[in-house]
């Protein structure tokens, strides 16, 4: 084994290892304070001021609901196991550097969008020792850790692959909510340089994550990721799909999706309003940007459009709604959408599809007011407030908050008593209880 690696692995197992995160997002925050919980020296980096300061007065800067991590991190910062920095100087004296940047995709050419990463691995470069190790926990496109990052470190470092300096790709499998338990306790896949550098990355990883953790080469690493996240995208289309189905056939398909996974080895997903967040509604592109024009991608093409179609089919759904309430001019109609955040319980409004939702019914002349209880700038008035004199509510997020609303005084608020349900909040049993025109994703009217 190279002794520089050899070097490393016994600070990592003594802990003396001084970790970098660079990236203090949804991945960067958590993974900062896990393993300066473990006992390391862990000096955190983000471009925004805001942030910084949030977490070095001991403060998370995730304000939705995420069990554990606001203690954790008020805790290892009263410790001085963390620290926050805006600048990369510190860096230079890091011994293993996770970089967890956002890595978007360009909205008309749909190839990576590495401008954040690219920085961050030139600043890192500029300062890198002998013997680091870099892991690159975001998500990318296959052939990226040859083709970028490997280039850009060796050129602004002038040090060696293998030789001087180790990488790997150990990307992250996360969902906001459940940050913390998903890093303990799910498997993890090391894509790596060499298999010695494989080991000694399984050896720093194991001091938090108590699953498997499994030793490949980086291209494959890059393979699981997007192509994971690409499956639960196909999935979720078959789901909306189906949903649409029994709609046109006057079923209902939470019914038809409970008798279906009563099967074991069964698992449809659940139909929805729309697919948000950072990593499915691009991650599919990633997976296919370096690939041949003559490779076949037409499921994945059929499940973008079935996804993409899902936030104006609810702006049909509520036309509907409206027109069996006697309303064919829409312009002026106040509609109240509750959730903003493209996941329940989240303040996460990457790619939401209410974003999408709310252009859409500006754009037919609705005056649109939003409640969300957990995305800041929605979450000031009450649902009820929101409501009040508005002639339709439409559900697009299934936060907690929700589903213990006393629902007669929402429905009483109202001018026209109309729902339009993208998550199954209400379902139909509750909505014929209530007395209201309720129209329902992949449920018939």
């Amino acid at each position: 084994m190279n002794e520089l690696l050899k070097e490393l692995r016994g600070q990592i197992e003594e802990r003396t290892a001084n970790v970098a995160v660079v990236g203090l997002g949804y991945v960067g925050t958590p993974v900062a304070a896990l393993w300066a919980e473990a006992g390391f020296q862990v000096a955190g980096y983000d471009i925004q001021q805001k942030k910084v300061d949030l977490i070095n007065k001991g403060i998370s800067p995730i304000e939705g609901k995420e069990p554990g991590l606001t203690e954790l991190v008020a805790d290892v910062v009263s410790r001085g196991k963390l620290r926050v920095f805006s600048t990369f100087e510190s860096i230079k004296s890091a011994d293993v550097i996770l970089v967890m940047v956002e890595t978007p995709v360009d909205d008309q050419t749909k190839l990576p969008r590495y401008k954040a990463m690219r920085a961050a691995l030139k600043s890192i470069g500029e300062r890198l020792k002998p013997g680091t190790l870099v892991i690159i926990e975001s998500t990318i496109a296959p052939k990226t850790m040859e083709t970028d990052v490997q280039r850009i470190l060796e050129k602004t470092s002038d040090l060696k692959l293998n030789q001087e300096f180790f990488l790997a790709h150990c990307p992250e499998r996360l969902m906001p909510g459940r940050l913390i338990e998903i890093i303990r306790n799910y498997s993890r896949v090391i894509g790596a340089s060499s298999p010695e550098v494989g080991q000694v990355v399984k050896a720093f990883y194991s001091h938090v994550v108590k699953a498997d953790l499994d030793i490949t080469d980086l291209l494959t690493a890059e393979i699981v990721k997007t192509t994971e996240n690409t499956e639960r995208f196909v999935e979720i289309a078959f789901a909306n799909e189906v949903a649409l189905l029994c709609e046109d056939l006057g079923a209902d398909v939470w019914k038809v999706r409970d008798l279906i996974n009563k099967r074991e080895d069964r698992n449809m997903l659940k139909p929805g309003a729309g697919v948000g967040g950072h990593c499915l509604p691009k991650d599919f592109s990633l997976l296919t940007a370096h690939i041949r024009d003559t490779s076949p991608t037409k499921v994945i093409a059929a499940a973008q459009e079935v996804n993409d179609r899902m936030p104006i089919h609810m702006a049909q759904l509520l036309l509907d709604g409206l027109r069996a309430a006697g309303i064919g001019d829409v312009n002026g109609y106040k509609i109240a959408v509750l959730g903003y955040s493209y996941l329940e319980n989240s303040d996460d409004i990457r790619n939401s599809p209410t974003a999408v939702l709310v252009n859409v019914l500006e754009s037919f002349g609705f005056d649109v007011e939003i409640h969300d209880p957990w995305v800041e700038e929605f979450k000031h008035k009450s649902v009820y407030d929101v409501a009040l004199n508005a002639d339709a509510v439409v559900l697009m997020v299934a936060h907690d908050q929700y589903f213990e609303l006393g629902w007669r005084s929402i429905i009483m608020a109202l001018r026209h008593k109309v729902v339009v349900d993208g998550r199954n909040v209400l379902g139909k049993d509750k909505a014929k209880e209530l007395g209201i025109i309720y129209r329902a994703i992949g449920v018939g009217a």
